[in-house]
């Protein structure tokens, strides 16, 4: 059964800090087993990079392939062009998040579980973007 994984590059994190797109990118990707998946990236160099890592992973639906998780993800969440940028040439997937769009997303979904309880949500943290990202991957469009 495919999973949806979440993994992250502290390399191309830096990078994208550095180079003033924001250091908050993930790849968002659909595979049989995850962790070989990444360790595939990892051999292949994946965007120029070789230090990828699991974020989260959650089953998939078996119709959910990679291309329909990464244009899910799309239509909330800028993706990176793999062909604009030359530090990451040919990779798809690679997302540009929001963190203000993850927090609002949290705002909502604790108003809509608890009506009358007071709602403080805090910081996005990493856990948090990779549920987003999740959510959004296996939503049906």
């Amino acid at each position: 059964m495919p999973a949806l994984f979440v993994a992250k590059s502290k390399g191309l994190q830096d990078w994208g800090h550095g180079v003033g797109v924001t250091k908050f990118l993930y790849k968002v990707g659909v595979a049989d087993d995850a962790d070989a998946a990444v360790a595939d990236m990892n051999a292949a160099k994946f965007a120029g990079r070789d230090d990828w890592k699991i974020v989260k992973k959650s089953k998939a639906a078996d119709d959910v392939g990679e291309d329909t998780a990464i244009a899910r993800v799309a239509q909330r969440e800028q993706e990176l062009d793999p062909d604009y940028y030359p530090q990451i040439r040919g990779a798809r997937g690679i997302f540009k998040i929001k963190v203000t769009n993850v927090e609002n997303d949290m705002v909502v979904r604790a108003a809509l579980a608890s009506e009358h309880q007071s709602i403080n949500t805090g910081k996005a943290k990493e856990k948090d973007i990779a549920d987003y990202l999740l959510r959004r991957a296996g939503e049906d469009a």
